[in-house]
């Protein structure tokens, strides 16, 4: 037996992985759909860029997919799941070849949905705030008569900078192209790049992404060109090639590799035990992430909501319509704001204010040239928050029922 597992322990861990894949399939779908292209590139540059290092990366590998798959098994975090399923490929990949290749480690964490999350996020923040960079420019060199958050008032006609002009796909194709050019030198010069290196190069993309945006919006402003139109589409391209790839083509010159290829590879053993650590690790997460989960929204609700007259829209959304206001309650998976500007709302100002002395999200947002106003929080054990990190803390160690309030009226509440 011992035999036979040391002479197909390879082809046994393949099929492990194929294993784990086809059980999570509709995750990995999933996974694919939102970011095909991204996740392909990566796999590529991780064939083409891997090399032997002197690294013991068994270790690391393993603390990182424990971590991400602790957080999956206590949240239900697909996302992170989907995460953990690609590190483990990356993972059986290191332990046949023992190469590695940073640079494609950082693309595929990037192109995961977990990045997604994290950008949609904080979307409407970045967006107001190099809105308002934009106004601080302009303003000595042309006549604004005011900013609300994302519009521009000239001449007495709005000026509304869309989602699109944040520039998400052209931060992605950034960060591709850079890996692409650091991967191609590595090649060039028979030479690898360092850790800080790396990660310089990566933080010089993301600084240039940033200069790319806020001029497009700049471009975008003065030639009134903010829907969508060919020319609106050239403006975005032109910044992007002139403000992010010429640069990052000028920059890399100077980015030079130092570390020699290991040529004699003395670590070349397989260790078992993390490998199997992480296929069992993963195997927990799969079966429980499949159960079917009791969010409790309605416990312990609020007597002012008549919940008697709400309609379930989904098993994570509860919808109560009343004459004056549209109330939500949700599970914290769902942020309003991701939710607003899909059904086509543009954010004018979005800030945290106080209210009856709690804490809660406050949004004014348009449709239509009708403003809303919508306050959002989340609750837990009769106690408000606005902050996600706080309740997904608490929810991980405690296991307690938090759900989101959002209610929207046309009048400020």
């Amino acid at each position: 037996m011992n035999d036979f597992l040391a002479q197909y322990k390879k082809t046994i861990i393949l099929f492990i992985l194929i294993f784990l894949f086809g059980i999570n399939y509709t995750i990995v779908l999933n996974g694919l759909d939102s970011n095909l292209f991204g996740i392909v590139f990566s796999i590529l540059l991780f064939l083409i860029g891997g090399r032997k290092t002197s690294f013991n990366l068994n270790y690391p590998l393993l603390g990182l997919i424990f971590l991400l798959e602790f957080i999956s098994y206590r949240l239900h975090t697909k996302s992170l799941h989907f995460l953990a399923l690609s590190l483990f490929a990356c993972f059986v990949y290191y332990c046949f070849t023992r190469k590695f290749s940073f640079v494609a480690f950082i693309c595929i964490i990037l192109f995961s949905s977990l990045f997604n999350t994290f950008f949609d996020y904080l979307t409407v923040e970045i967006k107001q705030t190099l809105c308002y960079g934009v106004y601080l420019t302009l303003k000595n060199f042309i006549l604004i008569d005011k900013i609300e958050g994302v519009n521009f008032y000239i001449n007495h006609a709005k000026i509304t900078i869309d989602t699109a002009c944040m520039g998400l796909s052209m931060f992605k194709t950034g960060l591709l192209a850079g890996a692409f050019l650091l991967t191609l030198e590595e090649r060039k010069q028979q030479k690898y790049f360092n850790i800080k290196q790396i990660l310089l190069f990566c933080f010089l993309v993301i600084l240039l992404n940033i200069i790319s945006n806020y001029f497009r919006i700049i471009t975008l402003i003065v030639f009134n060109c903010t829907q969508e139109n060919a020319l609106h589409h050239s403006i975005g391209l032109l910044c992007f090639l002139f403000y992010q790839i010429v640069p990052m083509l000028f920059l890399v010159r100077f980015f030079k590799p130092k570390k020699e290829a290991i040529k004699n590879d003395k670590t070349n053993t397989f260790n078992l035990f993390p490998i199997t650590i992480v296929i069992l690790i993963l195997f927990i997460t799969s079966l429980e992430i499949k159960k079917e989960q009791d969010y409790k929204l309605l416990d312990n609700i609020n007597s002012d909501y008549n919940s008697s007259k709400g309609i379930w829209v989904n098993k994570e959304v509860f919808k109560i319509v009343t004459p004056g206001k549209l109330i939500y309650i949700k599970t914290i998976a769902h942020n309003p704001l991701i939710c607003w500007t899909g059904n086509g709302y543009k954010v004018i100002e979005s800030k945290v204010i106080s209210k009856n002395n709690d804490e809660i999200s406050f949004v004014r947002m348009e449709k239509n040239n009708i403003q809303y106003f919508s306050y959002w929080w989340y609750e837990c054990d009769n106690r408000k928050y606005t902050s996600l990190p706080e309740v997904l803390l608490i929810k991980l160690f405690y296991n307690k029922s938090i759900r989101l309030v959002n209610e929207t009226s046309k009048t400020p509440l």
